[in-house]
């Protein structure tokens, strides 16, 4: 990456102070870039889904990882938690989408509570196995929210067999007019489902699997304790990658424990953070991270900045760490500050290997949390930052309570703030096209064909508040 002649900063950089120069290139189309990550995770998309109670779960993680992302699951879920959700993504077809099952005598209410958790929006009745009815929520209108799933379900509902191509799928929802398939395995049993728009994306994304050709997932571990024990045990679970997570990364405590794990030789690579600094990055390198995570403070659920002074402007941190990391054989992993498609290339213009993402996904079907609804008919799901208060009341659960208030006298973060489902994209697969789209298009300004060509070609401006605001479009109704 070269700052455009004129434009060398004379202060540390946001995402919003800089511009990309299009430059001359012979990338045609958006599908001829590779957004494939050459870190060691496994990502086909340079998206990682960031280790939040309110976010990474075993339908996040399902979903990202089929799209070519990672999920980290939180550091504060009990270890048979860690284990279930590690198995229930490794079970996962490629495909297929998990659907909410039910069985013919379940209530229209129990069906109506769980359409929300999937965004094919869908519940498949199920009787010996085998798929017998769909039910949507036009199912349910107008019923009596005791009447059985066995009255309303549609039984005329389109069926594949679950090795059929995603054009094949395609073609028999567009021949029906239909947008979702019941896929079944030979025997005629539930393998899953697949909406138009899945299918389409099947023939887009390439799932990050590992090299049993199952879905990767990725968990963190925090530095207190037997950290080594809990290691371990995550990796013996399946998990393809670990996070060593605190918000301190440049700490001696840090160091110590990468340099047990480095001599433990897991197998798996290990994510390491956060820190703002080139020293930073090379300590924790040096000490034995294969990935650095950068950021401190950027996020939405973050109050670090204003309760502290402490952190650094993200665009300036990634690109000072992601050299440093560079020049060690290493790579740096963009944590937080993504608000916009642009922030995401911008991060990978600057040198990071995956951008990891939170809050933007808290609003997200697939997110943990349950969809509420507000006065005026808006749909939302609650989030929170990872140090505030809610957060930290899972974490000490087993302290004492003197700790629990000692150390309640120190939260940070917001404990919840409500995140809309954006109508338009109320998915997190509809989030994840968003953002790729966005970043192919930018390599093809840029003349890359590849993440790491990106970096290498990427001409950067900066802007002043003015600049940034001209490129925004107009509100609806201007």
């Amino acid at each position: 990456m070269n700052f455009l002649e004129g434009h060398a900063p004379q202060n540390d950089l946001t995402y919003d102070d800089v511009f990309l120069i299009p430059s001359r290139t012979e990338v045609t189309s958006r599908f001829d870039v590779d957004l494939t990550t050459v870190d060691g995770s496994g990502t086909t998309i340079p998206i990682v889904v960031a280790n939040m109670t309110a976010v990474a779960g075993k339908r996040m993680a399902e979903t990202v990882a089929r799209r070519g992302g990672l999920v980290v699951l939180p550091q504060d879920l009990p270890a048979p938690a860690v284990a279930a959700t590690v198995a229930f993504v490794k079970s996962r077809h490629l495909v297929a989408d998990t659907p909410v099952v039910l069985g013919p005598d379940a209530a229209v209410s129990d069906a109506l509570a769980l359409i929300s958790k999937r965004a094919h929006r869908a519940v498949v009745v199920v009787e010996n196995g085998r798929p017998v009815g769909l039910v949507t929520e036009a199912s349910c209108i107008d019923v009596d929210r005791f009447t059985r799933l066995d009255a309303v379900a549609i039984r005329d509902f389109a069926t594949a067999p679950v090795d059929s191509s995603s054009r094949e799928v395609f073609a028999l929802l567009d021949s029906r007019h239909e947008s979702l398939a019941v896929l079944v395995h030979d025997d005629g049993s539930l393998a899953g489902v697949l909406t138009r728009t899945g299918a389409v994306r099947a023939g887009i994304y390439d799932p990050a699997v590992d090299s049993n050709g199952t879905l990767r997932i990725a968990a963190a571990v925090g530095v207190n304790g037997d950290v080594a024990a809990k290691a371990e045990a995550l990796v013996d679970a399946g998990a393809d990658l670990l996070v060593l997570d605190t918000a301190h990364g440049h700490q001696q405590k840090m160091i110590d424990v990468l340099r047990t794990l480095k001599s433990l030789d897991l197998g798996v690579p290990v994510a390491a953070g956060n820190v703002v600094s080139a020293a930073g990055t090379r300590d924790l390198v040096e000490a034995g991270a294969d990935i650095v995570k950068v950021g401190v403070g950027p996020g939405a659920m973050c109050t670090t900045r204003m309760m502290t002074g402490v952190g650094r402007p993200q665009f300036s941190a990634v690109r000072e760490c992601a050299a440093a990391a560079r020049e060690l054989g290493a790579h740096v992993w963009a944590d937080g500050g993504v608000r916009h498609p642009r922030d995401v290339a911008l991060a990978l213009a600057a040198g990071a290997s995956n951008v990891m993402i939170g809050s933007w996904f808290a609003g997200t079907y697939e997110s943990p949390g349950d969809l509420h609804v507000d006065q005026d008919g808006n749909a939302y799901k609650e989030s929170f930052g990872m140090a505030s208060k809610r957060a930290v009341a899972a974490r000490t659960a087993t302290d004492s309570a003197f700790d629990r208030a000692r150390k309640a006298l120190f939260e940070e973060g917001i404990s919840s703030s409500r995140m809309l489902l954006d109508p338009e994209r109320p998915g997190v697969e509809d989030l994840i096209d968003h953002i790729c789209s966005g970043v192919r298009s930018t390599c093809t300004y840029a003349g890359a064909r590849t993440i790491e060509e990106l970096h290498e070609k990427a001409v950067v401006g900066i802007q002043s508040a003015a600049g940034f605001a001209e490129g925004r479009p107009l509100p609806a109704g201007w």
